[in-house]
């Protein structure tokens, strides 16, 4: 009997112990708000892809996705697909990249455009165009800037 109630305890610990992991793992993720401003949203996307798998496995491309415009997810998602996606060659460079920069090419009340160069783990170059919109539709994202596209990858060839 005390052994089965041991059993029970350890039981139940655990599966407390599961839930309060999995909830700090989605914890990590920051979610759209209309106070992150447009360069804060590429900078928050640049730093989770620049360390894909620090958190969790593959929480850069989870915490993109995030701030994806839902236009966006309709036409690269979902996310399985976006992860396939960026893990590709046309892409992948952004996954666990050296360094990046980003300038500000453009901005109005409602688009901002950056040019983002990326170092990769090869020493190679690459240059974006990133855009975000801010979402005008009612609901939890309105007034929240969401990235609507980026651009082919631009080869500006190694930093040796």
């Amino acid at each position: 009997m005390y052994l089965n109630k041991i059993k029970i305890t350890i039981s139940f610990f655990l599966v407390l112990l599961a839930i309060s992991i999995n909830n700090s793992v989605f914890a990590e993720i920051i979610k759209p708000n209309n106070g992150i401003e447009p360069l804060q949203v590429v900078k928050i996307q640049l730093k989770s892809l620049k360390n894909n798998n620090k958190k969790f496995t593959d929480y850069g491309i989870e915490q993109t996705w995030a701030f994806a415009h839902p236009d966006n997810q309709r036409y690269t998602g979902p996310l399985e697909k976006f992860k396939i996606m960026l893990k590709g060659k046309a892409y992948s460079m952004l996954l666990n990249h050296k360094e990046h920069n980003i300038k500000e090419i453009f901005l109005s009340e409602d688009v901002a455009t950056f040019e983002v160069i990326i170092l990769n783990t090869d020493k190679e170059y690459f240059k974006f165009k990133w855009q975000v919109e801010k979402f005008k539709k009612d609901g939890p994202l309105k007034d929240c800037w969401l990235t609507t596209a980026v651009s082919s990858p631009i080869s500006m060839g190694s930093s040796i």
